[in-house]
């Protein structure tokens, strides 16, 4: 655990303090982590058949998610990339990601699918949605890097309490901290993996 349990610390300097640790991870350590995740992923989350499963792709330092999102769609399940929303800019869209979806970068130089209404899924229809994070305290609380799509997406989800998507977040253990600052639109987890523990609230 990151040693960082001041609720009065800011959300600026915890998002510093957490990126660097993650990005200090060495290559080895990040491939060892990638295939503990997958193995405490299939594990502890049940999924029905077919499920379909919002996901994203891996960026400075978070655990790496290819091997798990190939070993999905090996197993016939159907993932979900978020795309910037091309009209307000502020939230997010799933898109069906397959091997050969085409690709751009976004305004954050990060992949995401290119584009294509017919592929996109209503975020009510998604069976979990697997989230990034910058850190994770104990109480299921998640520090993001800072842009709110995730709060903005999910807020009506958790106003509703809609029992889909299950939210669950993906994290190294160091990006675990003890308490985290929390604002009004935070969106809490309800699950939370690392490569060596599982998390419920």
């Amino acid at each position: 655990m990151s040693k960082i349990h001041d609720s009065k610390m800011s959300r600026t300097k915890i998002r510093k303090k957490v990126r660097e640790a993650r990005r200090n991870l060495t290559p080895s350590f990040q491939n060892q982590a990638e295939e503990n995740l997958n193995i405490n992923f299939f594990q502890h989350i049940k999924l029905a058949k077919k499920a379909k499963i919002g996901l994203y792709l891996s960026n400075d330092g978070e655990l790496n998610t290819n091997k798990l999102i190939q070993e999905l769609r090996v197993k016939k399940h159907q993932v979900y990339l978020p795309i910037i929303h091309p009209f307000n800019g502020a939230s997010l869209l799933f898109q069906q990601y397959e091997e050969n979806s085409p690709m751009v970068a976004n305004r954050y130089a990060i992949l995401e699918p290119k584009l294509n209404c017919s592929q996109i899924c209503p975020l009510p229809e998604l069976d979990i949605l697997l989230m990034p994070l910058v850190a994770f305290d104990e109480q299921g609380n998640r520090l993001g890097m800072g842009g709110g799509y995730y709060d903005r997406t999910l807020a009506k989800h958790y106003a509703e309490q809609r029992e889909k998507p299950k939210l669950i977040g993906l994290a190294h253990d160091c990006q675990k901290v003890e308490s985290l600052p929390i604002e009004a639109w935070d969106v809490p987890l309800q699950q939370i993996l690392t490569p060596t523990k599982f998390y419920q609230w």
